[in-house]
């Protein structure tokens, strides 16, 4: 279901996968080949929010944010089910654990891992290719080169799921 608030309606590109029970309001916009999974809520009705391309929002999250922090998802990202993102920043390739609750000013690294559970609270900085986990969140490792094969193919199952799903719903 999509909102306008103030003027401002969601933009989604033509090719995105977007579940029925999905609720968008506001500044929201969505690039090509991302898919916003069933139950999910983003809110764009104080800041902005951007989901970059063949990014994947899985089912039950929430988005939102506090004046002037939007969020931003980058290209190829994966948020995990029942994620939290508030007014972070997550850069492209990385992976957030499902359950995982990223707050205020927090930037999580281009190819980061947080692992599921993990609270990375406001302003913390995850690294670039780095596995951090834990309340709150702490970087354990870099990651190794399977860790980064098993990152890419979820997000591309993702991407396929996503345009399977957007076929079979026509």
């Amino acid at each position: 279901m999509f909102y306008e608030y103030l003027g401002k309606t969601p933009q989604v590109d033509t090719t995105a996968f977007i579940a029925d029970d999905v609720v968008l309001t506001g500044d929201v916009k969505v690039g090509s080949y991302a898919s916003i999974w069933f139950k999910t809520v983003i809110r764009g009705d104080v800041s902005p929010v951007i989901i970059g391309n063949n990014a994947n929002i899985q089912d039950l999250c929430l988005i939102h944010q506090s004046p002037d922090l939007p969020v931003i998802v980058e290209d190829n990202v994966t948020v995990g089910h029942q994620v939290t993102l508030h007014s972070s920043i997550i850069r492209k390739n990385a992976l957030i654990g499902m359950g995982s609750i990223i707050l205020d000013g927090a930037e999580i690294g281009e190819g980061a891992f947080v692992g599921a559970g993990s609270l990375v609270p406001p302003g913390k900085k995850i690294p670039p290719n780095t596995l951090a986990f834990g309340s709150p969140a702490k970087v354990i490792r870099e990651l190794t080169e399977k860790d980064i094969e098993e990152m890419k193919r979820i997000n591309e199952s993702y991407v396929e799921k996503g345009q399977y799903y957007k076929k079979a719903a026509k």
